[in-house]
Parts: structure tokens; C-alpha cells; sequence
């Protein structure tokens, strides 16, 4: 019994320990990086979640060197992940990059995100086709 003491004490210490930067990437690995991310998405509000995702495809997309991604991500928390994606996007507009010349501002940007994401009739134009040919081929019949 008294070896069980200071043996649990450890434990549940390092358990503590090991849990402490939850808020943070993990950025060891591309995988470890990406399971971080998932993780942290889940615990965001939804309006938080696709700037922070938009955040950091924007951050990814410009870094294509895997080892330069993880030294920029890791440790990272979710604010500074979103205030990184908004600098990198101000550069890449200033600079003339083309898939940003549709959007005003980041939050326009994040705002049609969104309006992707939760707006079915957008979701649908995208599949319209797929619609049609299922209807064609809809076995049920009209009695």
C-alpha cells in the first residue's frame, strides 16, 4: 500500500502532465499535426471552426515544404493559427494571388465558407447532376 501511493501520485501526474497542451498542434508529423487539428476543431463554436480549418489549408497551401508547415504550426494555438492564415492571406491578395481576387476581405472569404457549408442549395447545385441521374433511375413507382 505504501508503494501504491507515490505510484499513482506519478501517474495521474504525468497523465497531467501529458494533457497539458491540448489547446496547442502538435507538430512532430504531418499525421500527429492533422490529429491535433481534428481535435481542436471539435472543441471550437461553429463560427470559430471554418475560419480556424480556413486558417489553416491557407497556412498549408502556402507552406508546401512539410518540415517548413510544422515549425510554423506546432505549439500553436487555435487564435494564433487564425491570426497566421489572416496575415498570409493579406500578403497573397496584396501580391495578386488569383483565388483570393473574389473575396473583399478574410471574413468575407470565411463568410462564404460558411454559407457553403450550411446552405443545401449550394451543396445541391454541386451534385445537381448526380440528383437527376438518380431520379432517372428511381425504381419506385407512382401507384
Amino acid at each position: 500500500m505504501k508503494k501504491l501511493s507515490p505510484l499513482l501520485l506519478i501517474l495521474c501526474c504525468s497523465f497531467l502532465i501529458a494533457c497539458g497542451t491540448g489547446q496547442e498542434i502538435n507538430g512532430h508529423s504531418t499525421r500527429t499535426a492533422y490529429r491535433s487539428v481534428k481535435g481542436l476543431k471539435e472543441r471550437l463554436s461553429p463560427e470559430n471552426r471554418i475560419e480556424f480549418e480556413v486558417a489553416f489549408w491557407t497556412i498549408r497551401d502556402a507552406k508546401k515544404n512539410d518540415d517548413e508547415f510544422l515549425d510554423t504550426v506546432d505549439g500553436k494555438t487555435p487564435t494564433e493559427i487564425i491570426a497566421l492564415g489572416k496575415e498570409i492571406y493579406q500578403q497573397r491578395k496584396n501580391e495578386g494571388f488569383e483565388a483570393y481576387s473574389q473575396y473583399s476581405s478574410w471574413e468575407d472569404m470565411i463568410a462564404k465558407f460558411g454559407q457553403e457549408r450550411t446552405d443545401p442549395d449550394i451543396r445541391k447545385g454541386k451534385n445537381a447532376s448526380k440528383d437527376a441521374k438518380d431520379k432517372a433511375n428511381n425504381v419506385l413507382y407512382k401507384l
